[in-house]
This record gives structure tokens, sequence and C-alpha cells, in this order.
């Protein structure tokens, strides 16, 4: 089997995403200015997750008028609405990302030094875990991949 990985290490915007979860907080009747907006915006901007912190952070500096309770309060709503998914990678701070009504996803590095978190898609990988869970008779909803170690940067340094 050959590995196909793909390190998307580019930053993107995806507007796509953020257009579609506006509307959809439009049709839940819920207002979509405002924090929410402001959420949104920023991590459709993103090429991985972001916790919280870091949304409001971001938010902030770009001169965005938002409290720190209110970027809670969207994510969580955002969540709800299947429009974020959050991500555990294990240091006990909760991240999110859009998720994407076709399945279309990451998966994660976590560097043990730095705290750097890269995104990654590996195609045969998605394959084996589908596999793995027909072969066991499991109805697979979801699925998150975290690999843990050093990145290139701290590898040098050690």
């Amino acid at each position: 089997m050959g590995i196909g990985i793909i390190i998307e290490m580019q930053h993107h915007h995806d507007s796509n995403w953020s257009a579609q979860a506006l509307a959809s907080l439009q049709a839940q009747g819920l207002r979509n200015g405002g924090a929410r907006r402001a959420v949104v915006q920023h991590l459709g901007a993103q090429p991985c997750c972001k916790s919280a912190q870091e949304i409001f952070d971001g938010i902030r500096g770009q001169g965005g008028r938002v409290g720190i309770a209110s970027v809670y309060r969207a994510l969580d709503q955002l969540e709800e609405l299947d429009l974020v998914q959050r991500v555990e990678l294990g240091d006990g701070v909760a991240r999110f990302e859009p998720s994407h009504a076709d399945g279309d996803h990451h998966h994660h590095l976590v560097c043990e030094d730095c705290g750097k978190v890269e995104p990654f898609s590996d195609p045969e990988l998605e394959k084996v875990l589908v596999a793995a869970a027909r072969g066991l008779e499991y109805d697979m909803r979801a699925h998150e991949v975290v690999l843990h170690g050093h990145c290139s940067d701290c590898r040098l340094i050690r």
C-alpha cells in the first residue's frame, strides 16, 4: 500500500463554508451578526483548528470587538448545529474547526515540544479506517486521528 499523505500548510480562506454557516444560522432564526459572524469568518480563514482563546485573540487582533464569553456561546451554537467540530488533541484544550456536510476533513499532527498543530490528509488512511469499521461491523459516524511527535523545527534542535 502506498502512502499519499498531504500536509496542508498553505493558508486558505473557506468563504464557501463561511457563507453556508451564516445562511444556516439565519435559517435557524439566529442572528448572524456580531460575535457569531466574527467567529464564523475567523474560522473560515484558518488552515486548522483553533481554541476559543485563539479565536478571540485573532478577532481582537483584527480590530473586532467581541467578548470571550460571546465567542464561547457562538462556538457552542455552531457545534450544536454541526457547523463546527470540536477537536481534542489530548492537552485539555478544546479546539474548533469548520465541519463540512460532505465529510471533507483532515487530521492533525501535534508537536510535543512546541505545541504546533498541523493538518494533514491521507486518502489511503481514510480507506483503511472505513474498511476497519466495516470489518468490525461498526457504523462509523466520524473519526479523528491525532499523531503526536516532534515537528521538523524541534527535531533540528533536539
